[in-house]
């Protein structure tokens, strides 16, 4: 496993932004673990996470592309700390763009905020957890309706490795329906090998017990391979 995959699954783990236990998500599953990007909440953050997003972008798609669109809400910070990543890293300007969830009709008007997308732009999605791939439902939509428009692929912080809508993850769903690429920093099977019956800052974070739960969760859900 690289190094910045291992890097950004203990990031998680620091950020409080991964975590084990008993949860529900929201599609009623009952999960032992659960990832809420919302505790990304500050400067120093925002920064990091905007480096490892970048590596995997540069890693899965290249740098050849205009446009880094996040779906509101959350994929606002992102689009916009990870833009700001890859001019750092890489030197390479590309724009932000992300949608209203209301249209504006006055000032700036439309329902794009940021850079505009028009015949010929070459767009990247990014996203923090899908699974259920409910967003890209909306969101292709409206990049597509902006033009002849090539989008690339999708970009998300984890793959939860468990079904979407079928019988297959959410990502894998999402490449079969929309004819794109989707890829992740991490998948839960690098955490949970990164992870497992490993100290870390003096604790162990996926113990057997832990570890039997995750098994079981994904007797249960996990995605076709």
């Amino acid at each position: 496993m690289e190094l910045y995959k291992q890097e950004f699954i203990e990031f998680m783990v620091d950020c409080g932004v991964l975590r084990f236990g008993k949860f529900v998500t929201k599609s009623g599953r009952h999960t032992p673990f659960f990832i809420n990007t919302g505790f990304y909440r500050d400067g120093g953050q925002l920064r990091k996470l905007g480096q490892y997003y970048a590596k995997a972008i540069e890693k899965n798609f290249g740098l050849d592309f205009d446009i880094l669109f996040g779906p509101a809400y959350k994929g606002i910070p992102l689009s916009v700390a990870s833009s700001m990543a890859i001019s750092e890293a890489y030197g390479r300007n590309v724009c932000y763009c992300s949608n209203r969830k209301e249209i504006k009709d006055h000032g700036d008007k439309g329902i794009l905020l940021g850079s505009p997308i028009s015949d010929g732009s070459r767009v990247v999605i990014i996203e923090d957890v899908t699974t259920a791939g409910t967003s890209m439902k909306e969101t292709i939509p409206i990049i597509r309706a902006q033009g002849n428009v090539e989008i690339l692929g999708l970009v998300v912080s984890v793959d939860r490795m468990e079904r979407g809508t079928g019988e297959k993850s959410a990502l894998r769903e999402i490449e079969e329906t929309y004819g794109i690429k989707a890829a992740s920093i991490v998948t839960m099977q690098e955490v949970i090998e990164h992870l497992y019956n490993r100290e870390y800052k003096g604790r162990v974070i996926i113990d057997d017990g832990i570890k039997k739960a995750i098994d079981a969760y994904y007797e249960e859900y996990g995605a076709e391979k």
